[in-house]
């Protein structure tokens, strides 16, 4: 098999029916399969895909995992060449939305992963939050796109449309060579959902991989269908895991000063939720904090792989991130100018 297309479905049973014909029609080409791994959901998600997609495998699992280890436990065991984590709420339009990417990857084999373009599903003509073309860090290890940039969503006008190396590609829809997600130990299962693609992006990097956007490949993503943006539980995770991947891959000179900053950044972001009297969220950033010292013992373990190599290849998406932001930056200023009529 050449690619497994793995949807990973947790109470998801009106999405799975608005979806998925749209998947297996334009995924019904020679090599290709279309799989769904369900998280144990307790909605009629698994009888309803028995029932009607009969021809669709159905990995069940026996409790929710979560994303990072529902998806490795989802693909243990999967021949194929290369796996497509495909979340359940995007939409396929296009027969020949894998094609770009395959050829990618068999053209150049020390990619470990891409993405394709990813567009808002509620506005068409804009990157989706989540992915847009492709994802780097800021300074601090906020992420950020190719496409968006805080809560700023760019209007896709051609200007992403150059095949373009990464530091991460978004689990949205996440092509990943299958022989490199064995080998860096797939998802971090502890990160139980968000921040674990960038994660292994990351790991990927370290192991001397590339990652990439190939926007010539387009979908469709609805977003938030798990946790809404502003959900407390969601904002816990965030917090949680980012601290958790920036302690397993900075490079020791980085790690220290990064660690103090993120500290005060994020107390400082915890008031601003105190502020507006939202205590769930609030209470959640302190948690994460409270929870990530829980995990540096397990997680010093994982530093043992960061050298020389995490270094460099700081220097490098340090020097990429300021160019992207410097060209964000221009184009706000221009838009600016043109509203206030210089």
């Amino acid at each position: 098999m050449k690619v497994s297309v793995v949807i990973l479905n947790w109470n998801g049973e009106q999405m799975m029916r608005k979806y998925l014909p749209g998947v297996l029609k334009n995924s019904d080409i020679p090599g290709v399969e279309v799989v769904v791994a369900d998280n144990a959901s307790t909605d009629n998600s698994a009888s309803m895909l028995k029932r009607e997609f009969p021809g669709v495998p159905i990995v069940v699992l026996d409790r929710n995992y979560g994303f990072a280890e529902g998806y490795n436990k989802a693909l243990r065991g999967n021949e194929a060449e290369y796996f497509l984590l495909l979340n359940s709420d995007v939409e396929i339009r296009d027969s020949s939305w894998l094609v770009p990417m395959i050829e990618f990857m068999d053209s150049h084999p020390d990619v470990a992963a891409c993405q394709p373009k990813l567009l808002s599903l509620r506005e068409p003509s804009k990157f989706e939050y989540a992915g847009a073309c492709g994802g780097f860090l800021d300074r601090f290890g906020y992420p950020f796109c190719r496409g968006r940039v805080m809560d700023t969503i760019e209007e896709d006008k051609g200007q992403y449309d150059d095949v373009c190396d990464v530091l991460w590609a978004s689990g949205a829809a996440l092509m990943v060579r299958a022989a490199d997600y064995r080998d860096s130990g797939g998802l971090d299962g502890r990160f139980f959902a968000h921040m674990e693609e960038i994660d292994l992006c990351w790991r990927l990097r370290l192991q001397g991989r590339r990652v990439v956007c190939v926007p010539q490949s387009r979908v469709y993503h609805l977003g938030g269908a798990s946790l809404n943006q502003g959900n407390p539980r969601k904002t816990y995770l965030n917090f949680r895991n980012n601290l958790a991947m920036l302690y397993k891959n900075l490079p020791d000179k980085e790690l220290a000063g990064i660690m103090r900053v993120r500290k005060w950044l994020d107390l400082l972001a915890a008031f601003s939720f105190l502020i507006k009297f939202d205590k769930g969220n609030f209470k959640a950033v302190l948690k994460a904090h409270k929870d990530f010292k829980k995990m540096r013992q397990e997680l010093e373990r994982d530093r043992q792989r960061v050298g020389e190599t995490s270094a460099a290849m700081h220097e490098v998406h340090e020097r990429t991130e300021f160019s992207l932001l410097w060209q964000y930056y221009v184009r706000k200023r221009k838009t600016f100018k043109k509203l206030m009529g210089k």
